[in-house]
């Protein structure tokens, strides 16, 4: 279950991606960008916001952005700040390219093993709980033959990631891939990604084992 909370956030995601997004090589110059879509994931020590954006660019093209939200800096993992907002619910919050973010690659790991799915949204209207059917419904196809290999080992906190197009998480018995631009689907056990009138599902990202 992912808890949302009626909030100002300065700036806000679009405004950082908007200016983190040309930075990045795999982008193409993306800019301008609009929301499509978006789903999440829960943490299980429920510490880390785990959301997975959907947008399109200026040319037409759908960018898949995933990204994790700490309410302090992770350590080791400088080269993948987006950037920092300020939520008027809970804070600062420091905005990561979840690639480089061990609980989202564990998540990840976990939904495409397990067949799992998006979390549950949940909002508070006048002291009550309500629910929300997320706009990104994510799927993992199950992947029992994938093992239970684990992240190998970067430096300091993080685990080994190279970065791109898709970028490239190494495990101690394959790889996980996490696509950027969305387009062909390659080969593995996989996470898609449908929203509303977009057709069929997407593929995000896949799961090889060695």
């Amino acid at each position: 279950m992912a808890l949302l909370h009626k909030a100002t956030i300065v700036p806000s995601k679009l405004e950082l991606l908007n200016r983190w997004l040309p930075t990045r090589p795999w982008s193409g110059g993306a800019a301008d960008v609009e929301r499509v879509a978006a789903g999440r994931f829960d943490d299980p020590a429920g510490a880390v916001g785990i959301e997975t954006l959907i947008v399109r660019d200026a040319g037409g093209r759908l960018l898949h952005v995933p990204l994790t939200y700490r309410d302090a800096p992770l350590e080791g993992a400088d080269r993948w700040l987006v950037g920092t907002t300020e939520h008027s619910v809970l804070g600062a919050r420091w905005v990561y390219d979840a690639v480089g973010d061990p609980v989202y690659v564990s998540q990840l790991l976990a939904t495409i093993r397990s067949g799992g799915r998006e979390a549950v949204e949940e909002f508070e209207v006048d002291g009550q709980r309500r629910s929300r059917v997320p706009d990104l419904a994510l799927r993992g196809s199950g992947a029992p033959e994938a093992g239970s290999g684990t992240p190998e080992a970067g430096s300091g906190e993080q685990t080994a990631v190279t970065d791109g197009d898709p970028a490239v998480i190494a495990l101690s018995d394959g790889e996980l891939t996490v696509i950027r631009v969305l387009g062909p689907v390659p080969p593995g056990a996989t996470l898609t990604g449908a929203w509303d009138g977009d057709g069929s599902p997407a593929v995000l990202a896949t799961l090889t084992a060695r």
